[in-house]
């Protein structure tokens, strides 16, 4: 069961990740609509390494923001591995980032389809000069607080990951 400290010690370990090599992050969240950049910004230093971050919850604001292509929302739904690509990769570049997190599901309860059920959620990380990751995790119909507080930490451990990608 994922708690707060969890997050925060999770979060933490973000922080000295990218303070470790000197790269300034972004979020781009949908379900989670700003948690991932709460936990982070709830630890003192982190503005040396949180540039910024996007809650775009509607698809146009998934547009407006972060230029995900209405065509691709179109095609294949706001949750789903392309919209969640794009989404990191339009946080790049609407930042001054070098590493970015996205975040998109079906919190629930309902809103899911046999195809994309509840706690369905779809992450990617981006980072400069490597290629962008995903990450589909089906967390059940825990409820949407556990969706939400699942899909955080998971976030923060996939972003994690991308800072400490080896930059040789």
């Amino acid at each position: 069961m994922v708690d707060h400290a969890h997050i925060t010690n999770q979060a933490q370990r973000v922080l000295e990740a990218a303070k470790s090599i000197g790269l300034m992050t972004v979020t781009a969240e949908s379900c989670t609509g700003g948690m991932v950049s709460t936990a982070l910004t709830d630890i003192p230093g982190s503005s040396a390494v949180v540039d910024r971050g996007f809650i775009t919850y509607s698809n146009e604001a998934k547009h407006d923001l972060l230029g995900v292509p209405s065509e691709v929302i179109l095609e294949f739904g706001a949750v789903s591995e392309p919209v969640a690509r794009a989404m990191a990769e339009g946080a790049l570049a609407n930042s001054r980032a070098q590493a970015a997190v996205s975040i998109t599901g079906v919190a629930g309860p309902g809103g899911g389809t046999a195809e994309k059920p509840e706690g369905l959620v779809h992450f990617a990380a981006a980072r400069e000069g490597y290629e962008t990751c995903h990450l589909r995790v089906e967390f059940g119909a825990l409820g949407r607080h556990q969706v939400r507080l699942g899909a955080t930490m998971k976030a923060l451990e996939l972003l994690e990951a991308c800072i400490q990608q080896s930059s040789t």
